[in-house]
């Protein structure tokens, strides 16, 4: 089995929007209750997700000390994603 095989996962996002129009991921939350504060954005471009398909908006997110990407797709839904089981 591929150990670097990732699905798309959708989650729930609490997201600021700056005085300039900047759209900031602040929380991610999942579908059994837990919820993980998004640290630091240290890059936001227009990316694809080569590991689980899909593309939009890649935010470079750090949380919990260690990096993610989270997208933004442009039907307006957030995901991330996870390693496959």
């Amino acid at each position: 089995m591929d150990d670097d095989r990732r699905i798309k996962k959708y989650v729930d996002v609490s997201a600021v929007f700056t005085s300039s129009g900047k759209l900031i991921p602040r929380q991610i939350m999942t579908d059994d209750g837990m919820k993980y504060k998004i640290d630091r954005v240290t890059e936001i471009r227009r990316a694809a997700s080569v590991r689980a398909g899909g593309s939009g908006i890649r935010y470079t997110c750090t949380v919990r000390g260690r990096q993610c990407y989270l997208f933004y797709e442009e039907n307006y839904r957030w995901f991330v994603e996870l390693k496959a089981s």
